[in-house]
């Protein structure tokens, strides 16, 4: 599961060192092809709201694979584009179609005990995140040597060798709920009002999903401009320092599973901070810039696994409606971080970035801390 979840989420992060390639090849501004990249986003998080509450009403299984086969022929449309505009659709389309390992979450969560679910959800998360950063390190290197569109032939074949593999390998699993597709909507606005551990969750992975998103859009077109100047195999190969702090996600995972997780979002609020002061003071000093990016991974692991845990604590046999609410208000956060990370720049470079991000991650530390006074029931407070 662990495989299959990093290799198909990186299907949604390919694009970004390929900004660069975009721009030239369709003659226009890179600010205007980094468009891709939230487009991509908002499809994941279209994906999660349409796709995933479905997997509380029919056989998962069956759902991975039809829709990693609608994955294969979005990631051809890109490959084939012949207009940025086709590009910019099938953008949105292979993020909505990359949504499989938030079936898979849900599908491992159920087959796990109470005592090793947040270990396994770490495990898991583990393989999602070094499938993430690691995409940023192959495409950037097949985009230098091969070009743009090899990056997407190549995504292509990989998620159908995984379709084998997932047909072969994950268990069915039949969810217990009986309602119609309205229904099972209607639920989920139910849990928003009602689960207060929920919205604390989400508004808070919002904001993350911002940081980091806005990070890795941004850092490419400061990586290619002085004085750096690198090219797209070089940027692309930043992300072996973020695929370095995804160790930490079996670690954070363990720590989730203890009476009071959130104290491992705070942990996650510093490690932001701290990597933020480092990309600041980067000026050509790279060497702070990489101990950065580790550090801003490991914070965003430290926040997104505890919340996904405490989340999959509360409903059992709710668990994809839930996680849908989680992850599309998280990825709505990451294609806003990403379009907010571009407009910084255009603005004022880096270093507005930087400012942009510090009040980000305040804001964030607000929101938990007024969550944290709250008078939630003693079982949300002692166990989420």
């Amino acid at each position: 599961m662990a495989f299959c979840t990093g290799l198909i989420v990186a299907n949604i992060y390919y694009c970004q060192p390929l900004v660069i390639l975009v721009a030239k090849d369709f003659k226009i501004p890179e600010s205007v092809a980094g468009r891709i990249t939230y487009l991509t986003q908002i499809g994941y998080a279209l994906g999660l709201f349409l796709l995933v509450p479905l997997g509380d009403m029919f056989e998962r299984k069956k759902q991975i694979l039809t829709i990693s086969a609608l994955a294969i022929l979005a990631l051809f449309v890109a490959a084939f584009s012949k207009t940025f505009f086709l590009l910019e659709i099938a953008s949105v389309l292979i993020g909505a179609c990359s949504i499989v390992p938030q079936l898979i979450l849900p599908l491992a969560a159920n087959l796990s005990s109470d005592e090793n679910r947040g270990a396994n959800i770490g495990v898991i998360m583990s393989g999602l995140l070094v499938g993430i950063l690691a995409s940023r390190a192959v495409s950037g290197t097949i985009g230098f040597w091969l070009g743009w569109r090899a990056v997407y032939f190549m995504a292509a074949g990989i998620c159908a060798l995984l379709i084998a593999l997932m047909s072969k390998r994950f268990p069915q699993s039949y969810p217990s709920f009986k309602g119609g597709y309205q229904q099972l909507m209607s639920s989920m606005f139910s849990y928003i009002k009602t689960q207060p551990v929920l919205r604390e969750t989400s508004i808070i992975n919002f904001l993350a999903f911002a940081i980091i998103s806005a990070f890795w859009t941004t850092m490419v077109l400061f990586l290619a401009n002085p004085p750096f100047n690198f090219q797209t195999l070089q940027i692309g190969l930043f992300g072996i320092a973020g695929a370095a702090g995804a160790l930490a996600a079996p670690l954070v995972g363990k720590l989730s599973d203890g009476n009071n997780p959130r104290k491992n979002l705070m942990i996650g609020f510093v490690l932001q901070i701290i990597s933020i002061a480092l990309f600041y003071f980067t000026k050509n000093h790279l060497y702070l810039f990489v101990i950065g990016i580790v550090l801003i991974d490991v914070g965003q692991q430290a926040i997104h696994v505890t919340n996904q845990t405490r989340i999959y604590t509360l409903i059992p046999e709710a668990r994809n409606r839930l996680n849908t609410i989680f992850m599309s208000v998280s990825f709505i956060g990451a294609s806003c971080g990403s379009a907010l990370g571009l407009f910084l720049w255009d603005k004022g470079g880096w270093n507005l970035f930087c400012y942009g991000m510090t009040a980000i991650i305040i804001l964030n530390i607000l929101i938990y801390k007024f969550y944290g006074t709250k008078n939630l029931t003693l079982g949300n407070a002692n166990t989420n």
